[in-house]
């Protein structure tokens, strides 16, 4: 995945801003004002920082030696560093996995309120 699709995934989801609180290079992208992913735009391959349950964190580092690390300059037991260039469908289950478990972790009326807005912007049908 390049820099746009990766950024138009994070987009897409509920609630999901991206900012740069520890400066260029480094985009953070937040949902209820957590962190759920960091991308490491100079990082070559391009690679992603992603929240995860801290046993499956060790599965995917086994399971994927060459793509997935623990999290660089965060806390290793929750969180992996995952190459961009990965398997599309996987990264994909990976990135979605994370926001779901921050999602998850904010108060219930902040949850209420990022689905109610998502469901203005979102057409039925």
């Amino acid at each position: 995945m390049n820099e746009r699709q990766l950024t138009a995934l994070l987009g897409g989801f509920a609630g999901a801003e991206a900012g740069y609180p520890f400066g260029p290079g480094a985009q953070v992208w937040k949902v209820g004002g957590r962190i759920f992913a960091i991308v490491g735009e100079d990082s070559r391959p391009l690679e992603v920082s992603l929240k995860c349950d801290p046993d499956l964190a060790e599965e995917l580092r086994a399971a994927f030696p060459e793509l997935v690390r623990p999290g660089y300059h965060l806390n290793k037991r929750h969180w992996n560093t995952v190459r961009a260039d990965a398997p599309r469908a996987e990264l994909r289950e990976w990135v979605e996995l994370s926001y779901e478990l921050v999602f998850g972790s904010l108060p219930k009326r902040v949850r209420e309120a990022i689905d109610a807005a998502a469901s203005v912007r979102q057409p039925e049908g």
